[in-house]
């Protein structure tokens, strides 16, 4: 049994379903969201915390910024270590660069799930989304466990595993990907931030990171061997090795706090072929997982968010389906330049690997970006814009 058709069935609560389905309510487009997970679930998840200023544009002209507008915080620093020293750009006043807004992504979603609401969306918390069919000029979302519910189109916002991408997927879509044999450990602490930059530590142990969420909690990140557990990781390690790749005794001490959280990332890339067809279309890590190294993911879920909604509310309130036969070749492009920067910086923060030789030559090159980095101001320009933009 179905539920009524609705215009779009969005998979997944995260940013790019939540400022989906907001857009669509505002433009008089009806919408169910279902999502796997609980309330709880969804709006406890820590996950990035750096909102571009277009990211901020689209919600504030939206009406979905109240929150981050009055306890975000703006930065547009960043530093570097090494030990050739350090130094930091303040890419919000190079080239075309803009900064960022500070915004835990946890706060996002409360505040996006509370506006959702607020403006008459249903959200199916709980729900699992199984098949997607499509029939004729409608599609079916079979949700496990409860009704099923048919749409004039699925939105598939439920990440790289989800049930939109799988969909898409077994039509005979291409992925693109990259696996870049790095991984991370992800800390979060009950501490204020110890520095005024966002911070990138080079290091022969590997990268470390330093990342401000409000002023009692920071983000962490120390490159580890891949397979690592995290539970091999107890609060003496891993203060012990941020001092160390940090360069505390030369450069002055962290602020500690009790850990929060740790997790494991492997740092993985990968880009669909063509982001939808017929009535299923994608945004968000399920079109297309990036790598965090240069915090582009809940940007591009808005940007998605943004182009998806505009080319569904078209083909559903006007009949033009025009925006959604150009949704590959308006979003595609932006993607991928993400994607390249993302790479860009992957490389430059990760220490090589193969033989002593091949490693030797790999942390000279390094050295040499980072280099560059610090003298050349056509550099620093295409850092900022290619940074903070999308």
């Amino acid at each position: 049994m179905a539920t009524a058709q609705v215009g779009v069935v969005i998979l997944g609560a995260g940013p790019a379903g939540l400022v989906l389905g907001n857009l669509l309510l505002d433009r008089g487009v009806d919408c169910v969201i279902i999502e796997r997970r609980d309330r709880a679930a969804v709006e406890g998840r820590a996950r990035a915390g750096f909102l571009a200023a277009h990211s901020v544009r689209v919600l504030t002209e939206h009406g979905l910024a109240d929150g981050l507008l009055a306890r975000g915080k703006t930065h547009a620093t960043c530093l570097f270590r090494s030990d050739r020293g350090e130094f930091t750009l303040d890419y919000g006043t190079l080239g075309h660069g803009e900064p960022h807004t500070v915004y835990p992504q946890r706060e996002l979603v409360r505040d996006l799930i509370a506006e959702y609401l607020r403006r008459g969306g249903e959200i199916r918390f709980g729900a699992e989304a199984g098949e997607v069919t499509e029939e004729g000029a409608a599609a079916r979302v079979r949700v496990r466990g409860g009704a099923d519910v048919t749409a004039r189109y699925v939105a598939g916002c439920d990440g790289h595993r989800g049930t939109g991408r799988a969909a898409l997927t077994a039509r005979g879509t291409r992925t693109a990907r990259r696996d870049h044999g790095v991984s991370w450990l992800a800390v979060l602490v009950a501490a204020p931030p110890s520095l005024a930059a966002v911070g990138y530590a080079l290091h022969e142990r590997g990268f470390a990171g330093h990342m401000a969420r409000t002023d009692t909690v920071t983000r962490y990140y120390l490159q580890c061997p891949r397979g690592t557990d995290p539970a091999d990781w107890n609060t003496d390690r891993i203060w012990t090795e941020l001092a160390t790749r940090l360069r505390t005794a030369r450069f002055g001490p962290l602020r500690h706090g009790p850990v929060l959280e740790k997790t494991v990332v492997d740092l993985r890339s990968d880009v669909l072929d063509s982001p939808g067809a017929g009535r299923l279309w994608l945004a968000g890590d399920a079109a297309g997982l990036i790598s965090p190294s240069a915090a582009k993911g809940a940007n591009l879920a808005v940007l998605q968010a943004e182009l998806l909604a505009r080319a569904l509310e078209a083909a559903l309130v006007h009949g033009d389906g025009t925006g959604l036969a150009r949704y590959a070749a308006d979003s595609l492009p932006r993607v991928w330049r993400a994607h390249e920067f993302s790479h860009w910086m992957s490389g430059l923060l990760h220490g090589p690997a193969g033989t002593d030789d091949e490693a030797r030559y790999g942390r000279r090159l390094q050295y040499a970006r980072l280099e560059s980095l610090r003298t050349s101001r056509a550099h620093q320009d295409f850092f900022a814009e290619n940074y903070t933009g999308i």
